[in-house]
């Protein structure tokens, strides 16, 4: 496996197990409706919680874990003519192309969303009722944060295994073109027939016939 595919590897895995960390960990730390006390009528404390910034940072490394996985493997759709792709091998990275992005569209919405509702404090005065972020927001954004990593490197994982595998040199040789170049011989090759002899008696015949 090539350097360059084990680098991409690990830094998209990383940030996208950070990516879903910091979901799980806006999960746990969001304003609860436990938290939330009434300190006059129709008045409601909510206490302070990093949800947002979590969430926030969460969808930016996701973003950017995207980013580097589509970088890295380069547009799809010039891959298509490649004439060593396989059909299979290409429809198993368009797949995981499309869930990848779907994924991480959706993570990245619940992300950004979640994150400003659970800043965004509301009452309803006629009820005495204090809104509050539902849960499992942060945790379903965490998941797909975590699929789309998982698809965008088997994306990255198989283009990239498909080409070095039938391109191992980087691209296939043109026709009659080699790493060595054929000389011309410069002289004439000798004539390395045997002499053939005559009888004398034959050849004084001849030229005085």
């Amino acid at each position: 496996m090539e350097r360059k595919v084990i680098v991409v590897c690990t830094v998209v895995g990383f940030l996208g197990l950070l990516a879903a960390a910091l979901g799980f960990a806006a999960e746990a730390t969001r304003i609860k409706g436990s938290q939330v006390h009434f300190t006059a009528p129709s008045v409601c404390e909510y206490p302070r919680s990093p949800a947002l910034a979590l969430g926030l940072t969460a969808a930016v490394t996701l973003m950017i874990a995207q980013f580097i996985i589509n970088v890295a493997s380069g547009c799809i759709c010039c891959r298509r003519g490649h004439p060593h792709q396989s059909n299979s091998n290409w429809t198993l990275a368009l797949v995981c192309f499309v869930i990848s992005w779907l994924t991480s569209v959706i993570a990245f919405l619940l992300l950004l969303t979640g994150a400003i509702l659970n800043d965004q404090h509301g009452e309803e005065y006629g009820n005495y009722y204090c809104y509050v972020l539902k849960p499992g927001v942060f945790a379903g954004a965490a998941v797909l944060s975590l699929a789309s990593i998982i698809f965008g490197v088997i994306y990255y994982f198989t283009l990239t295994s498909a080409k070095n595998k039938n391109d191992p040199l980087g691209g296939p040789a043109g026709p009659n073109q080699s790493g060595i170049a054929m000389a011309q011989p410069q002289f004439p090759p000798q004539n390395t027939q045997d002499p053939v002899f005559v009888h004398e008696d034959t050849y004084m015949r001849r030229q005085f016939s």
